[in-house]
């Protein structure tokens, strides 16, 4: 497969994905920002948002303060905004044009429907139950993408190279929203385990759509540390680190097995496989959840690096 080929297949399921992510993202800070002001600082869901999405820089210059309507509006249908729901559906629409003999017919009119589908909304006429029932609507469109992909395509290079894409990302979209803990901190005169901190952890569960999953494994109330471990180590859990990583893993050796080579990619993957199948979340938790969490995004990007130039370039 040529790499320019490749590179369409691998960035059209990082763009579906991301798209996916920051739908889930703009969710939690609706959910979060329902709660009454005394309990949680105006705005801070908002200020979380931009943060997790890493667009605080450019969203900045243009806003100066982030508020509800132009938090949205910058993350969902910004233009100029590279990482918006726009951009994301208008880039993985570009990629997958420009590589149809490598889809089926399913997965191009997947992501061209959807494309076509949100080029008739109205942002301005959205008010927030228009707004969220969009998000909605979103997330289906990644989950029929998801599942044209699965049951369509030939498991061949191509296959790997658009699920590898979309493993990468999911991965550090998962670190991402985990953080937002961070990010959106207790007031002071907030108890750790409390009414507020039970309310964050169950959002950031259920962004995920992880919820369920949480009380299948774990079987009694939310817990910072056994959220943590649920989305960190636990494998069963498709969009936990560990997962992430399996997967990331998994596409490179059949990439390995399509090209009859290994590489640095194959060797940081397994070496991130290993690494996370090694830790407890009491380890994780005494050396700072935030500080991991930051370790593993610039992991995953080195990873992401390292792919793009064995494959990619």
């Amino acid at each position: 497969m040529l790499s320019r080929t490749a590179d369409s297949l691998y960035w059209m399921g990082r763009y579906m994905e991301r798209a996916d992510f920051t739908a889930r993202i703009l969710e939690a800070a609706i959910r979060l920002s329902s709660l009454p002001v005394d309990d949680a600082s105006p705005g801070g869901e908002w200020d979380s948002a931009v943060a997790i999405s890493d667009v605080a820089e450019p969203f900045l210059a243009v806003h100066g303060a982030a508020t509800e309507a132009n938090v949205c509006d910058y993350l969902a249908f910004n233009p100029d905004n590279p990482s918006s729901i726009r951009c994301c559906l208008g880039f993985a629409r570009a990629n997958a044009r420009a590589m149809r003999t490598a889809l089926t017919p399913e997965v191009w009119e997947a992501i061209n429907d959807a494309w076509n589908e949100f080029n008739r909304l109205d942002p301005d006429k959205m008010d927030v139950q228009s707004f969220s029932r969009f998000l909605e609507w979103l997330k289906g469109v990644v989950r029929a993408y998801d599942g044209a992909v699965h049951h369509t395509q030939l498991r061949n290079d191509g296959y790997a190279f658009m699920r590898l894409g979309a493993a990468v990302e999911r991965a550090d979209n998962t670190a991402r929203i985990l953080d937002v803990k961070y990010h959106l901190l207790l007031p002071e005169n907030e108890p750790v385990g409390g009414g507020l901190d039970y309310f964050q952890w169950s959002t950031i569960l259920r962004e995920v759509s992880a919820l369920t999953s949480y009380r299948w494994v774990y079987r009694e109330s939310i817990k910072p540390w056994l959220v943590a471990d649920l989305l960190i180590l636990n494998r069963q859990m498709p969009r936990s680190l560990l997962s992430c990583c399996d997967d990331i893993a998994h596409h490179l050796d059949r990439l390995a097995a399509a090209y009859s080579r290994r590489g640095p990619a194959q060797r940081l993957a397994t070496a991130s496989v290993g690494r996370l199948a090694g830790l407890r979340i009491d380890q994780i938790f005494q050396s700072g959840l935030h500080e991991f969490i930051i370790r593993f995004i610039s992991e995953n990007a080195r990873l992401s690096s390292v792919i793009a130039e064995q494959y990619l370039l």
